[in-house]
C-alpha cells in the first residue's frame, strides 16, 4: 500500500497544531524526564514521596526528612476532626507536586528543592487511650531522630506537640521552641487534664532541654488565663500577638531568636486567619496571612538550625474546599525548601 498524502486544509485544527510544535531541547524544573505524575494519578502519600513504614530500617532511608502524621484529637476542648488532618493535609499535598524535581519561588528568586523526603505513615493511635497514643508518638519521633532525620509531623490537636519535645531529649542539646498559634496552650491543668492541647507548650517549656520558647500569634479571649501568660514569660517564654509581630515586623522578631540555636517550630493552623485557614477546631479572627507566616519561616530557619516541626489543629470536616488542608501542606513544604535552601548554600 502506498503512503496516502493528507492536504492540510483536510486537517483538523488540533493535527496541525501538533505538527506545528517542536519541543524544547530541556525544560526546566524536571518536567522532560519520567512520569509527569499529576496530582490526581497515584498514591496519596505526602508530596507522593515514597513510603517507608518500616520504622526498625529507618537508618537507612538515606533522606533528609521524615513525615509522620498523629492522627489523634482526643485533646480537643471544642470541635474534633484534626484526627483526619494527616490524610487531609497528604492529600492536598499533592496538589504541588507534578513530578519535577525544582521549584521557582518568584517571591524570593530562589530555586531549591524540598530535599529527600520519606512518608513514614502514622502513629498507631488507640481510640480512648491519650496516655499510651502519646507515648507512642514519643516513640516514633524517637526512631526518626536516632536515624538522624528531620520529623515533619502532621497533626492531630497540639496534643502531640508535648511527646514531640520529650523525644527532641535524643539530641541533647538545647533547644528553642517556635510556637505560631492563636492560642497559649499554657493550662498547668483543668480538672485534672494536663495532657490535652491547652497544656502543651506548658509541658514542653518544663522540659530541662527546652531552654526558651517563642509563641506567636496569640491573641484575642484566649483559652489560658492570666496567670497562664505570667507564668510562661517567667519560665522563659517571649509572647506576641499578631499586632506585636506586625508592629515590630517579622525580620526583627526572627532576630530575638539566637542564631545558630537548635529550633523546633510548632504551627497550629489556627495562628493563621480563619479566612484563610477555616477547617480547624477552634478558630480565632484576626490571625496571619499566609506570606507573613511564609517569611517568618524563611528567616527564622535561614539563621537557626531546624530540627523538625508540626503543623496541628487541622480539621477537614470543617473545611472549605480544602483550603485549609491545601495551606497546610504549602507551609510544611515551604520549610522543606527553605531548610534545603539554607544547606545548599552552606554546601558552596
Amino acid at each position: 500500500m502506498g503512503l496516502v498524502t493528507v492536504p492540510i486544509a483536510a486537517m483538523s485544527m488540533w493535527t496541525h497544531l501538533l505538527l506545528l510544535w517542536q519541543p524544547s531541547a530541556a525544560s526546566e524544573g524536571g518536567y522532560d524526564h519520567g512520569r509527569l505524575n499529576l496530582p490526581f494519578v497515584g498514591h496519596t502519600t505526602f508530596g507522593k514521596y515514597p513510603p517507608f513504614t518500616d520504622w526498625t530500617q529507618l537508618a537507612s532511608a538515606s533522606a533528609d526528612f521524615a513525615v509522620l502524621g498523629v492522627p489523634n484529637d482526643m485533646g480537643t476542648q471544642y470541635r474534633s476532626g484534626a484526627r483526619m488532618g494527616p490524610r487531609g493535609i497528604r492529600e492536598a499535598s499533592t496538589l504541588y507536586q507534578f513530578g519535577h524535581k525544582e521549584v521557582y519561588d518568584s517571591d524570593t528568586g530562589e530555586t531549591y528543592s524540598y530535599g529527600s523526603v520519606v512518608d513514614v505513615g502514622d502513629v498507631d493511635i488507640v481510640h480512648t487511650d491519650q496516655v499510651l497514643s502519646l507515648n507512642r508518638t514519643q516513640e516514633a519521633v524517637e526512631a526518626i531522630l536516632r536515624a538522624q532525620l528531620t520529623p515533619m509531623i502532621l497533626g492531630g490537636d497540639h496534643a502531640i506537640t508535648a511527646p514531640v519535645c520529650a523525644a527532641l531529649a535524643v539530641l541533647q542539646k538545647p533547644l528553642v521552641v517556635v510556637q505560631i498559634d492563636a492560642h497559649l496552650d499554657f493550662v498547668d491543668q483543668r480538672h485534672g487534664v494536663r495532657f490535652g492541647h491547652g497544656n502543651s507548650m506548658r509541658r514542653c517549656l518544663e522540659m530541662p532541654r527546652i531552654s526558651s520558647m517563642f509563641q506567636l500569634g496569640i491573641r484575642g479571649v484566649s483559652s489560658t488565663a492570666k496567670s497562664g501568660f505570667e507564668d510562661a514569660k517567667t519560665m522563659g517564654s517571649t509572647v506576641l500577638s499578631v499586632r506585636k509581630v506586625r508592629e515590630l515586623g517579622v525580620a526583627s522578631v526572627v532576630e530575638r531568636v539566637p542564631s545558630g540555636s537548635l529550633v523546633y517550630i510548632s504551627i497550629d493552623i489556627d495562628g493563621l486567619d480563619p479566612s484563610i485557614a477555616p477547617g480547624t477546631g477552634t478558630p480565632s479572627h484576626g490571625g496571619f496571612l499566609y506570606y507573613e507566616v511564609k517569611d517568618l519561616l524563611r528567616l527564622l530557619i535561614s539563621r537557626t538550625h531546624l530540627v523538625g516541626l508540626d503543623l496541628v489543629e487541622v480539621s477537614p470536616p470543617y473545611d472549605v474546599a480544602g483550603v485549609t488542608t491545601t495551606l497546610a501542606a504549602r507551609l510544611v513544604l515551604d520549610a522543606m525548601g527553605f531548610a534545603m535552601a539554607k544547606r545548599e548554600k552552606s554546601e558552596l
